[in-house]
């Protein structure tokens, strides 16, 4: 996880050059679940110190349960078929098969077997195996692309695994420190890579433009340390703290001699990453089944050279807005703004043509119903101090948040989020409601609605929903699409729980249908 300075689960923190090369420093995340044994042992085929901790730190991204992790994809949206995996229970397999399974995998990144590997495995084809399952149906849309560019950067194909560990091949993944995307960057190392991120892209969450920059990463962090396995610890935790584990093992330059003097967390990391590629070539053998998915394996991008709304493409285009939004996860808000320079949209083959045949009409389409501008204001009558390019956003913290994870959201700093609050600690409480001024790339968005003005995204209009008072205050009505159910709709209005929209609606069930009205609490 590409990662700065001073706690990787707690936040990553600087942007140093090393040797002429730039090289991002991370430190490790902070406590996780964790499978523990109770044994101190060798090493099972390395020659080298004993390994004094063989607990596995299991990944943010295979924390949640399957249900939430298809509710935060908006999967649900494309399983054609849950997978009916074929074991009743964990087959059990011996340390020789092991051995010899990753053996035979090809590999240049060094995959050796012991105890820490086994559990490892273990987490990802018994503890966790429905998820892999998952994975293995989104690897036939992701994997392609990834290892296009692993190839084209000469890299090591098998780190496209590394995906698995970082994000569980969720491109709008965001962990509870802020890192986002397939590649879990935080905001100040996107940006030092070259990644736009704004209220109205966030590069992060493309998996072509995330992708390449993580190659780029790798290349500096080979070039420092010439070992694969060193790479990618410091891909979890930084150079730093592996330096200082090198120095603390005596100069040795090998994962596992350095393994005790590593962070705890990135200690299971390399361990987790021989696992992930296990687990993703070796799943039948443990009964497991890929999903069978809706995601367009045939895809072309065009250029989009002016300001477009998703749902302009979508209602000409006559494709879901959900198909799009998965495909171009970047855009936030819906939004493209190619009036600030050619922006890439992702579509499906068949429908690649006819967005080129169509030409300006596509955005001509209801531009003033989806893109309404509005001239700048300030805020206070004239006495604020945010530019043109600013929009103000109200955020209600959510369970789970930290002030570094909100500023990362919206692409401003813990400092400028304090300032604007009149806040002196950067603890923040569940519930309070935070103002922030956040950059929307010059682009004016309507704010004619209350759902803007709190960074809600403009598919809330194209959802039809309506501004509606009432003796309880303001609220918008939302009708219910397929696949929606309260926690993808609490998505769209961040500030909104599902607590709150179960509460407003008076719903003691969680259980939604196709074309219900519901109310949506206005922050």
């Amino acid at each position: 996880m590409k990662k700065l300075l001073t706690g990787f689960i707690l936040c990553f923190v600087g942007v140093a050059t090393m040797n002429a090369q730039t090289a991002i420093w991370t430190d490790v995340k902070g406590s996780r679940n964790t499978v523990t044994t109770n044994k101190v042992l060798k090493n099972d085929s390395l020659e080298t110190d004993t390994i004094l901790d063989t607990s596995v730190f299991v990944p943010e991204s295979f924390e949640a349960n399957v249900d939430s992790l298809l509710n935060s994809w908006n999967v649900h949206y494309y399983v054609k078929q849950r997978p009916k995996s074929n074991t009743s229970g964990n087959i059990e397999v011996s340390a020789a098969v092991y051995k010899d399974r990753l053996s035979r995998l090809p590999h240049i990144v060094e995959m050796p077997y012991n105890e820490v590997v086994k559990n490892c495995i273990d987490l990802y084809v018994n503890r966790r195996g429905n998820v892999i399952e998952y994975m293995l149906g989104l690897a036939d849309f992701y994997f392609p692309m990834i290892e296009q560019a692993l190839d084209e950067n000469q890299l090591p194909l098998e780190l496209k695994y590394l995906a698995i560990v970082e994000s569980a091949l969720n491109p709008t993944a965001v962990s509870r420190a802020g890192a986002t995307g397939l590649w879990q960057f935080m905001l100040p190392t996107g940006k030092a890579y070259g990644m736009e991120i704004n209220s109205l892209v966030d590069d992060r969450r493309d998996p072509v433009k995330a992708t390449y920059a993580a190659c780029r990463y790798f290349k500096d962090m080979y070039d420092i340390y010439g070992d694969w396995n060193l790479v990618i610890a410091a891909y979890n935790c930084g150079p730093g703290n592996v330096n200082k584990a090198i120095r603390r093992a005596g100069g040795k330059r090998d994962y596992w001699a350095i393994y005790n003097y590593l962070p705890r967390e990135t200690r299971s990391y390399v361990p987790l990453f021989i696992a992930a590629n296990y687990a993703m070539n070796y799943y039948s053998q443990h009964g497991l089944t890929p999903v069978s998915t809706s995601l367009p394996l045939a895809t072309d991008t065009v250029m989009v050279n002016d300001l477009l709304h998703l749902e302009q493409v979508a209602q000409t285009l006559n494709v879901e807005i959900e198909m799009l939004r998965a495909l171009n996860p970047q855009y936030k808000r819906d939004i493209i703004p190619g009036n600030n320079g050619p922006r890439p949209l992702l579509l499906p083959s068949t429908n690649a043509y006819a967005f080129v045949s169509l030409g300006d009409s596509v955005y001509r389409y209801k531009s003033e119903e989806f893109l309404a501008n509005r001239s700048s204001v300030e805020p206070g009558g004239g006495s604020g101090s945010y530019s043109s390019n600013q929009e103000r956003i109200v955020h209600k913290v959510r369970s789970g948040e930290t002030m570094n994870s909100i500023a990362n959201r919206y692409g401003v700093t813990v400092s400028q989020v304090k300032k604007w609050n009149g806040l002196k600690s950067s603890k923040v409480r569940t519930g309070t409601r935070l103002t922030l001024y956040a950059d929307n790339g010059g682009v004016k968005v309507s704010k004619s609605s209350p759902e803007t003005t709190s960074n809600k995204s403009n598919s809330a209009a194209s959802s039809k929903s309506t501004n509606t008072q009432s003796s309880k205050g303001s609220f918008s009505k939302y009708k219910v699409r397929s696949g929606d159910s309260f926690y993808t709709i609490s998505q769209k209005y961040p500030g909104v729980s599902v607590k709150d929209l179960m509460e407003i609606n008076k719903m003691n069930s969680s259980k939604l249908r196709v074309g219900q009205v519901i109310k949506v609490p206005a922050v």
